[in-house]
């Protein structure tokens, strides 16, 4: 997954290998075997290149293109898969958006609509917090 993201975050970001080896410290060869999958940059160079790219280095080294549907999302930006509504109209929110956000059962949600852009969901403290100017 990671030369595949590499490849697709540098075209996305409309860079040569040479620009952005030149960037991180390599040669247009060495970033030409990360994106073919020959080799695999050290840490530091995944750092840097997650910090190019504003993608988290867990996004950038596992996200699944495939799985996903999209591309790599912006650092703090999550993709948490699709959700099917009910009859009844209730949604699941996936556990791992539970858990990076910190929703717990009982928690409210506010949920936001515009038709031009679509649904937000926020959670109530956080909107209270919003709307009292606190943040």
């Amino acid at each position: 997954m990671f030369h595949e993201n590499l490849v697709s975050l540098r075209k996305i970001n409309q860079m040569s290998q040479e620009e952005l080896a030149e960037k991180i410290g390599v040669s247009r060869q060495t970033l030409s075997k990360y994106e073919t999958g020959e080799a695999l940059p050290d840490i530091e160079k995944c750092k840097i290149l997650a910090d190019i790219f504003d993608v988290s280095m867990d996004d950038l080294v596992n996200y699944d293109k495939a799985a996903n549907g999209l591309g790599v999302p912006p650092k703090g930006k999550h993709i948490f898969g699709m959700v099917k509504v009910g009859d009844k109209g209730q949604i699941v929110i996936p556990a791992k958006a539970r858990k990076v956000f910190g929703i717990e059962p009982g928690d409210n949600l506010i949920i936001l609509g515009d038709e031009a852009q679509g649904l937000a969901i926020l959670m109530e403290k956080n909107f209270l917090k919003l709307m009292q100017g606190e943040e």
